[in-house]
């Protein structure tokens, strides 16, 4: 894929194969890399709460929706109970699903040590 985007950048803006080449190295490498990051941590993420997490419910408390000029979904209010760690409630931000409502009961899988946690629906 980096061939025709190189190719095709190069031939739009009139410039050299290789000053594209370089430019498209500098500008992508480090998200790249960004990408890369982040993955390592939501996959660490994971791998934790399916080894130490405790079985939870998240019931929904309110429901609002946001726009943030580019994207578009509910602030779900949770209060997020189980054996094992205090009650605590905390916001969810996520795109709008037609089953969220108030009142909803979701399963939950908590980390008592640090309180991250995930719900799914």
């Amino acid at each position: 894929m980096c061939g025709p985007v190189m190719l095709g950048s190069a031939l739009l803006a009139d410039a050299d194969l290789m000053v594209m080449g370089i430019v498209l190295t500098v500008v992508f490498l480090p998200l790249g890399l960004a990408f890369w990051g982040n993955t390592t941590v939501e996959r660490a993420h994971t791998r934790r709460l399916d080894t130490v997490g405790i079985p939870a419910t998240a019931e929904i408390t309110e429901l609002s929706r946001w726009d943030d000029g580019d994207d578009v979904g509910v602030t779900v209010d949770l209060r997020v109970s189980g054996p094992g760690f205090r009650t605590f409630e905390t916001t969810w931000r996520r795109s709008h699903h037609g089953a969220l409502r108030v009142g909803l009961r979701l399963t939950a899988v908590v980390d008592p040590h640090n309180g991250s946690f995930r719900v799914e629906i």
